[in-house]
């Protein structure tokens, strides 16, 4: 099964897109652009869901959904926010058999239709602040289709708010990014930047947007999570208006922010090896697959394993996701290279030996072969599986952040940032004009995936990578998905 793989060091591109599909995460369905999410791929997705709407919750914000169909009409409001769309809506122009007097347009994204509705809810401050999101699917139409990367149809959650003032808003953009921020290192143990978008980057018809950035294995550039002040350009073309505590009719400023299936995306590129998914174990489905060992029932060996094994599953279930791989016509080893593929935290081998000496043996998906198996007596099994599950979390997001760490560079010239964008990250000062942003994505294919919110403040003689003109800020260019 693994030799099926292309290798990751090799062909990081065909590595990815085989293991989408042999570790049974998704496929392709037969609408071109569009996946199908597998059970244990939305499993995945569900763990994420799980994490993320709890924090959420946690800070005030509620669940509920809005219409897949939009009015064409709706989108159009918003001039940038059109511009920035056009090329990727599905319209639906006929519906009953009949042509629709206003054309639909399929939801990419949902600031219009809730626009649209908060204007209808809200009227006074003591209506605000509204925090809303939504679990849901969305459409763009994708030219250069990839599983979790870029499909035409996708699975995210949209955050909606809206605010009084300004200075509730950005509070509101940034608390958000700091969430995704955490999420991401701390669940999924992948380290991330935060930053602002530039103005050619930044959200179409927002005032700011903010974004998460994660360096994958082959070290280009993932935007993993967004989150936007929209300012009151929304507000205002949808007339969402409330009287403040003077009697003034005032806009609303309003936010939008979001996380997609892309970040599973992400997962895999960040942990993964030629042997298939490394999963963090706080994101893992499965944290533990226990593997019983026997050759047949002569002398009641099957039966005393599979007890010993109903036991282990018994002791650990409640504390670790823990499940048990019986299934009859496949030899241990064989099953060992499946949970290597799927990404399984923590192997369990049960054979009779190790029921006669009341051990198990627990190999780490995240090291390899003998370095990361050794005999645990089953008495002291959870302990040490629960103290393994933090270690393994703890090394992914070490090996992770040094990875990140070696190739990231400060060049000091355009050379030497030509040579930085072809082995990942530059970090490096910025002059802020867009013309010198497009030439440097011309001449190097490197974008500005942002400029990091905690950097030194830049030397009064500091001067622009490309162009030599005075440096605004330092900025981190890329080449990315």
């Amino acid at each position: 099964m693994v030799g099926e793989i292309a290798r990751r060091s090799e062909d990081f591109s065909e590595w990815y897109n085989e293991l989408v599909r042999r570790a049974e995460l998704a496929d392709y369905a037969p609408v071109r652009g569009c996946m199908v999410i597998r059970p244990y791929g939305y499993a995945l997705w569900e763990q994420i869901q799980r994490g993320l709407d709890q924090r959420f919750k946690e800070t005030g914000h509620r669940n509920a959904y809005f219409p897949l169909f939009i009015p064409y009409s709706f989108i159009e409001k918003e001039a940038e926010h059109v511009r920035g769309f056009s090329p990727q809506l599905a319209v639906v122009t006929h519906g009953g058999g009949e042509e629709l007097e206003e054309p639909l347009v399929v939801r990419p994204t949902s600031e219009a239709i809730i626009g649209h509705l908060y204007s209808k809810w809200i009227k006074s401050y003591r209506d605000l602040p509204v925090l809303i999101n939504q679990w849901c699917n969305v459409v763009r139409w994708e030219m250069r289709p990839r599983l979790f990367l870029r499909t035409t149809e996708f699975l995210w959650q949209e955050g909606h708010t809206a605010h009084a003032t300004f200075e509730e808003a950005e509070e509101e953009a940034r608390k958000i990014l700091d969430i995704y921020a955490e999420f991401a290192e701390e669940e999924a143990a992948i380290p991330v930047i935060k930053g602002r978008k530039s103005e050619s980057e930044k959200f179409p018809g927002a005032l700011v947007s903010y974004s998460i950035e994660g360096m994958m294995g082959d070290r280009r550039a993932l935007q993993m999570g967004t989150s936007h002040n929209l300012g009151q350009n929304f507000a205002r073309a949808f007339n969402i208006q409330y009287l403040d505590r003077n009697n003034q009719l005032q806009y609303c400023w309003t936010t939008s922010w979001g996380v997609s299936t892309r970040f599973i995306g992400a997962v895999i590129m960040v942990h993964g090896d030629d042997q298939g998914l490394i999963l963090p174990p706080r994101l893992a489905p499965i944290q533990a697959i226990i593997v019983p060992i026997y050759k047949g029932d002569e002398d009641g060996e099957k039966s005393q394993v599979l007890e010993a094994v109903a036991k282990v599953k018994a002791l650990l279930s409640g504390s670790i996701r823990v499940e048990v791989d019986d299934r009859e016509g496949y030899t241990p080893g064989w099953k060992f290279n499946e949970w290597e593929l799927r990404g399984v935290p923590l192997r369990i081998e049960l054979g009779p030996k190790d029921v006669a000496q009341e051990q198990a043996v627990l190999a780490r998906r995240d090291l390899p072969g003998k370095e990361g198996k050794r005999a645990v007596p089953q008495a002291a099994l959870r302990e040490e599986a629960e103290r393994l599950l933090e270690e393994i979390q703890r090394s992914l997001y070490k090996r992770a952040l040094e990875f990140r760490e070696a190739h990231t560079h400060e060049p000091k010239d355009y050379e030497e940032f030509k040579a930085a964008v072809e082995d990942g990250f530059a970090l490096a000062p910025w002059c802020g004009e867009a013309e010198c942003e497009r030439a440097i994505q011309e001449e190097t294919k490197a974008t500005n995936r942002c400029i990091p919110l905690e950097q030194e403040p830049l030397s009064p003689k500091a001067r622009c990578i490309r162009c030599g003109r005075p440096a605004k800020e330092r900025a981190v260019f890329a080449r990315a998905y």
